[in-house]
């Protein structure tokens, strides 16, 4: 069987509900990779909020975090990373925007750090930054802002984050992307015009000598669409998002808390 490359977004995908991987999907990957398959993770999150899972996989493949606009090799120098920035004017841009886009929190994304604005800081959730508090060194103020970020995150309080993501992209003249997470949260992320998950796919594959159809891909969002586009075959879960199924060649009969990932791969490799 010719040798496929495997990209697994987390959240809604590869995690269940409650942010683990069970037993069993570990071990079906290790399987599929002991076949000469590559897995890799393809995700919104930053990287400090990935790397657990890219252990517990044993992956030692390239990760894409950011939606592509970061593809590096954890902790260890690779000569072929990709790390693009998303222009710094932006942050300030969407602060000046705060009031119509009924901002809680906005925050600057680098590989290992972020700064978030404090106007609401009761409303932030340490947790979905990976720390236990949010503390004053984290406050985002213009003097910390020495490079452009790797991506934005804001949370707004409009009720249909997906009319808001629509609001910015005109506001900004399609200059950047803009996408949302899945689930409850009224989360929005943004990178660097042209950049998501399939930029960072397409040179990986170019990387590999390998081409699109030997993509498999699988996804539950907005933001997957790209990567699912691309991909040879592109999967949406059972609970995947209406806005992404149109672009799936196959919606999974599982869920992210059925191990739909897992039970796929076991069908069509093991």
């Amino acid at each position: 069987m010719t040798k496929k490359l495997i990209a697994l977004d987390l959240d809604g995908t590869l995690l269940h509900s409650d942010q683990t991987i069970s037993s069993y999907t570990v071990e079906t990957i290790q399987k599929v990779k002991e076949l000469g398959h590559k897995v890799v993770i393809a995700t919104g999150r930053p990287y400090r909020m990935a790397k657990s899972y890219y252990d517990q996989l044993k992956l030692e493949t390239p990760m894409v975090n950011f939606n592509g606009s970061l593809t590096h090799l954890p902790e260890r120098k690779w000569d072929f990373e990709l790390d693009i920035r998303l222009d710094h004017n932006y942050i300030w841009k969407l602060l000046d925007l705060k009031e119509t886009i009924q901002l809680d929190f906005l925050a600057s994304e680098y590989r290992n750090k972020f700064f978030i604005n404090f106007d609401k800081k009761e409303t932030i959730p340490p947790e979905l930054f990976g720390v236990d508090k949010i503390i004053d060194k984290m406050e985002l103020i213009p003097h910390k802002i020495t490079e452009g970020p790797n991506g934005l995150l804001l949370q707004t309080g409009a009720e249909d984050k997906y009319a808001m993501a629509d609001f910015i992209r005109e506001h900004f003249r399609h200059d950047l992307e803009v996408d949302s997470w899945g689930g409850p949260l009224n989360i929005l992320e943004f990178s660097a015009k042209g950049v998501n998950k399939a930029y960072a796919l397409k040179y990986l594959l170019s990387h590999y000598g390998m081409e699109a159809k030997d993509l498999l891909a699988f996804g539950d969002e907005h933001n997957d669409r790209e990567m699912l586009d691309l991909a040879g075959v592109g999967f949406a879960m059972k609970n995947a998002s209406t806005t992404l199924l149109p672009h799936a060649d196959e919606q999974l009969a599982w869920s992210n808390d059925e191990d739909g990932v897992a039970k796929k791969l076991e069908e069509l490799f093991l």
